[in-house]
């Protein structure tokens, strides 16, 4: 099977539905592909930034020019087959010897592993030994399609997270968090996927020259036994950041095939995969890397290299918006390359009425363990630079306020439970659900009063008070009563309510002392007459 020859990529047709393509005929125009169909989430995500990694090496434009040229009309699907095709060579998936897309280009040996121990959120050796497969059991994949053990293959090699020694994390570090832009109204795939695509003033040209340089799988593998050994940007061609290749893994493809149904998607009586080889001390990806689908933490001192954003336990929300969509630079946040260079190049010139969105997906990793799967999706405003600055600043006084008042409710909740809160350590899984539902409680006013403020006229320097009021009420409103939701609903250490109250009362403190809260009073109006103040606390 070829990658690039064959159809073998599972998608929603406008008008035929549900059918398969190779990547080429994504620009097809009489019956268009709106969507993927992947049968998981994580390979959805994975899917997009492989069609997005073809488009990047294969057909990239020149300038914004040629950018604009293609998304108004898309390319003719023979040029795009075409362009495509001239990379087709390093495609090859099922190959016995040689090189194979994502595979050891010469491993002989290796462990043998199930065809299950691709997926992220699969049990290890150990949990399985230790009967500790309670949630994802085994055995419950044991034969795959092709098509779905590319896309497991790409998925694993994409997110690698570490896998005990020697078996090398991804090139954007382990669970990676990945941000796309979506256009706001449903348009066909090719739109979605242009969006995500820089042009050569960003991203260096693709040449046949340099073919390892980019698919690694194309020469032999720069293993990582011994110091020295690593991948920086500077030993391989920068796009290499789509393509990278950190485990060393090969295929096995008997040759009498095995024919049956697919225990990940519906395909039956098809060629199936059961099994593969690897080995550890794969390509050791370290230094400057950055990918222009992620987020990155850029050390202000320049001592550290660049650290990819993650996904977090608890999943996405408003509180990660400005470090995503725009920037955090105060504490050296940065929104992934493609997302900078919508906002201050490509939204006005596409001038679209409505907001576009930004796609947010990613495990959150303990280590080996795949916790959970996010996904998250955020308004993405097109703003002139003027009035950027201003909503940047905005936004962060109003995301501070809620990480501070978060923070005194989780607090003091905790001090209403336990009378030595200090020595209850171990109870981080029950907080976390206080500070989530804070966070999704507050969120629909957060985005109402961030679409208030991205209409304001570039020319006015102050926010309207009456929101800044509205957005104090609400954080001290939604604190204290989650603290009475949280603590009075649950069982509390020898009930004591006179601690209770005085934790309360302290909560209230707390909220109308704390300094982003006072800012936030500051900015405000009164919300009633007579009030000394501006943040109503009861």
């Amino acid at each position: 099977m070829n990658l690039i020859k064959d159809a073998w990529i599972p998608v929603f047709r406008a008008k035929s539905g549900r059918g398969v393509i190779a990547p080429w005929q994504i620009a097809e125009q009489e019956d268009p592909v709106m969507e993927l169909a992947a049968p998981r989430p994580d390979f959805q995500g994975a899917m997009y930034q492989f069609l997005i990694g073809l488009l990047q090496t294969g057909f990239a434009p020149e300038d914004l020019d040629e950018w604009l040229e293609y998304w108004n009309k898309p390319p003719e699907a023979a040029l795009l087959q075409a362009r495509l095709q001239a990379m087709a060579t390093a495609f090859e998936f099922d190959t016995l010897e040689g090189p194979a897309f994502m595979q050891d280009y010469s491993m002989t040996d290796g462990e043998k592993k199930g065809v299950a121990a691709l997926l992220i959120e699969a049990p290890g050796g150990k949990t399985v030994k230790d009967n500790l497969d309670h949630f994802v059991k085994r055995y419950t994949v044991k034969r795959v399609c092709k098509s779905c053990a590319a896309m497991a293959l790409f998925t694993l090699q994409t997110n690698a997270p570490s896998g005990g020694v020697g078996h090398r994390v991804g090139l954007r570090g382990g669970g990676p968090l990945t941000t796309l832009v979506l256009p706001p109204e449903k348009l066909p795939l090719w739109q979605t996927l242009w969006l995500n695509v820089l042009d050569h003033e960003d991203m260096p040209e693709y040449s046949q020259d340099r073919v390892a340089a980019v698919f690694p799988w194309m020469g032999p593998t720069r293993t990582s036994e011994k110091n020295g050994t690593e991948t920086t940007p500077g030993n391989v061609h920068l796009l290499q950041a789509y393509w990278g290749m950190p485990r060393r893994i090969r295929l096995d493809f008997p040759r009498k095939t095995n024919i049956g149904d697919c225990d990940l998607c519906e395909a039956v009586n098809v060629a199936l995969v059961e099994d593969y080889r690897t080995r550890n001390y794969g390509v050791n990806y370290v230094g400057e890397w950055v990918h222009s689908l992620t987020p990155y933490y850029f050390d202000p001192k320049k001592e550290k290299p660049p650290r990819s954003g993650k996904g977090q336990e608890g999943g996405l929300g408003y509180r990660d918006w400005l470090s995503l969509t725009l920037a955090d630079n105060n504490n050296g946040y940065s929104a992934a390359k493609i997302v900078r260079r919508y906002s201050e190049q490509r939204a006005p010139e596409l001038r679209m009425q409505r907001t576009a969105r930004l796609w947010c997906f990613g495990f959150d990793m303990d280590n080996m363990k795949a916790r959970c799967w996010y996904d998250h999706t955020f308004p993405l405003f097109n703003l002139d630079p003027k009035l950027r600055r201003k909503l940047l600043q905005w936004a962060d006084e109003l995301i501070t306020a809620a990480k501070d008042v978060s923070i005194n409710l989780r607090k003091q909740v905790k001090a209403a439970w336990f009378r030595r809160p200090k020595d209850a350590k171990d109870i981080k899984s029950e907080i976390i659900p206080v500070v989530i539902d804070f966070w999704q409680r507050s969120e629909s006013v957060f985005y109402e009063l961030l679409n208030t403020l991205s209409n304001l006229p570039s020319e006015q320097d102050e926010p309207p008070p009456e929101l800044y009021a509205k957005w104090g009420n609400r954080l001290a409103s939604l604190s204290l009563d989650l603290f009475d939701v949280w603590v009075l609903e649950s069982s509390i250490e020898d009930m004591d309510m006179k601690r209770v109250i005085e934790e309360r009362d302290k909560l209230k403190k707390q909220i109308r002392e704390c300094k982003s809260m006072k800012l936030i009073s500051a900015k405000a109006i009164p919300v009633k007459e007579g009030a000394n103040g501006t943040i109503s606390i009861s």
